[in-house]
């Protein structure tokens, strides 16, 4: 695919995915929805990729999600109101709702992450954001709903009352009360961002890549079960870590005082 609204990179074990529509805010239409599904996909089945960083291009947003004039065109067209998930929709399963995606994602947050913008945010395991960032869920103002999992995230991420006054109201949110509330990693300024990025890929960069994948894994299904039965639920990625030689690399270089080389391979 030739990409047009997306800007796609790897250099390092690290895939930059940037949305790139800065003259209108990094706005989601379908076509850039069909370009990150593939770029997930080939994410995933890439194994010398191990962390992606997500952002948006310009000075001015992250992404203020949804394209709404293209959302009006398909209103006027007659087309069914979308509801909860990607189901049906172009670029299915988005990352929103893409559970099984095993790389870690990251987050690189300025300017205005709105709507589906702040839904992607919610959906990475790791976020930095500038001073200037600025979250929120204004569906509620606009006759919709968070659908692209800000109604379900955002309670799991914040105090029940806390997410219900930012998800009834479409309020927003500065970068501090992010930090404050565990929503972002880190709140650096917007001359600090790309560097604070690079320390934490390169962090992840040298932890072993199949025990970052198990890791992740095991969190995101385990969260909702019972802790006795998170502990005897079958893993996929734990299953392959355990299996590979790097399950012994880690140790081995311990012992023998040298850094591990990581193959990332499994049976």
């Amino acid at each position: 695919m030739t990409y047009t609204r997306v800007r796609y990179e790897k250099k390092d074990h690290v895939a930059y995915v940037t949305m790139d529509r800065p003259e209108v805010l990094n706005a989601m239409d379908r076509r850039m929805h069909t370009e990150l599904a593939e770029i997930w996909d080939d994410v995933e089945a890439d194994d010398d990729v191990r962390v992606v960083v997500l952002t948006g291009a310009g000075t001015r947003a992250f992404s203020v999600g949804q394209d709404l004039k293209e959302r009006a065109q398909r209103n006027d067209a007659g087309e069914a109101e979308s509801t909860f998930g990607s189901r049906g929709q172009a670029g299915h399963p988005r990352l929103t709702d893409r559970f099984t995606l095993s790389k870690p994602v990251v987050a690189r947050v300025h300017g205005y992450a709105l709507g589906g913008g702040f839904e992607l945010v919610l959906a990475c395991d790791i976020v930095v954001a500038s001073e200037e960032a600025v979250f929120g869920l204004p569906e509620v103002q606009l006759g919709l709903i968070a659908g692209a999992g800000g109604v379900f995230r955002l309670p799991r991420q914040l105090p029940q009352k806390v997410a219900m006054g930012y998800l009834l109201t479409g309020r927003r949110m500065d970068a501090a009360t992010a930090l404050r509330y565990g929503l972002v990693n880190e709140v650096v300024p917007l001359a600090s961002v790309d560097e604070c990025v690079a320390e934490w890929t390169e962090s992840l960069v040298r932890a072993a890549p199949l025990s970052v994948r198990a890791i992740k894994e095991a969190v995101l299904r385990s969260l909702d079960l019972p802790l006795e039965e998170a502990f005897t639920t079958s893993y996929v990625w734990e299953e392959r870590r355990r299996r590979s030689s790097d399950a012994a690399e880690g140790v081995r270089a311990f012992t023998e005082k040298r850094n591990p080389v990581w193959t990332g391979r499994y049976e």
